[in-house]
């Protein structure tokens, strides 16, 4: 009967496990060692058309299930963390002087952190709902390099879950860039809370991808970005991005503090011209 029964289980659940991703993958295979340890330890009879032996290769699978179990964990904890610790920095009060102002309106205030490091505040109003900048800033990360020329490319990873990201991004060889051209190496988080979008992000570490040959790594966050909709108009949203970056390499950091508010305004005129072209292309249909 209990075989009948986990071979009905099995046969169900087969079609959910394969689009299963991140860590509901490696909690189901951690499940299933813990039933192989009760079945090795005698707790738990099995039946017969599962395999009653321990090898060198089911302990091979299971070490790197559960370093990948580990592995998930980490990235997981890390964009949430590097988030918490971005919107302290960003919805604190205290400390924040105006940098530039915009004649479209965009503001950005800039503050010292401990360390000296220098942070960028930017505010703007954006012709879309936090649901469309969502699919665009976080699901659709990839395509980020068709729309903003300041992106050569930007790679998902790894994806742990729905909303957690491990991503490798290349800039761009631009006329104009001060810093030049930097990689990164970040794990990105979404949560939405009470109708608002956060992106969290921080730089992290991967063994299989070095820095590239001849390309400087920097360094991010931690950083965020908060979308909401405005209160008359639930079709555009406020957007506020917290800028915090290390660049790395042989710069004078007042050479940084200037580029890094002006990569704030060059980003935001792109996000716009993107959000026109969809918008322009929705009126069509």
């Amino acid at each position: 009967m209990l075989r009948a029964v986990l071979k009905l289980c099995c046969g169900i659940t087969y079609p959910h496990l394969r689009s299963m991703t991140g860590l509901q993958r490696a909690a189901l295979a951690a499940f299933g060692l813990e039933l192989a340890h009760f079945q090795i330890q005698g707790q738990m009879p099995l039946p017969a058309w599962i395999p009653l032996r321990r090898t060198e290769k089911t302990e091979a699978v299971e070490q790197r299930t559960s370093e990948l179990v580990d592995e998930d964990v980490f990235y997981l904890k890390q964009g949430e963390t590097a988030l918490e610790e971005a919107l302290k920095i960003v919805e604190s009060e205290d400390g924040w002087q105006l940098e530039t102002a915009e004649r479209n309106g965009d503001v950005i205030y800039s503050k010292v952190l401990t360390g000296n490091r220098k942070v960028f505040r930017l505010e703007a109003e954006l012709n879309a709902s936090p649901e469309e900048l969502h699919e665009i800033l976080f699901f659709r990360l990839e395509e980020m390099h068709e729309w903003n020329p300041s992106i050569r490319r930007i790679k998902v990873l790894k994806h742990v879950g729905r909303n957690t990201l491990v991503t490798h991004e290349l800039s761009s060889e631009t006329a104009g860039n001060l810093i030049g051209q930097r990689d990164f190496l970040s794990v990105r988080h979404s949560s939405t809370r009470e109708s608002r979008v956060y992106l969290g992000g921080a730089s992290t570490r991967m063994e299989s991808l070095p820095p590239l040959p001849g390309i400087v790594r920097a360094e991010n966050g931690p950083t965020c970005i908060i979308l909401y909709s405005l209160q008359d108009r639930p079709d555009r949203s406020r957007f506020v991005w917290l800028l915090n970056m290390d660049a790395k390499g042989w710069l004078p950091q007042s050479l940084v503090n200037k580029a890094l508010p002006r990569a704030q305004v060059d980003f935001t005129k792109h996000l716009r011209r993107r959000l026109c072209a969809q918008n322009s292309e929705n009126n069509r249909f």
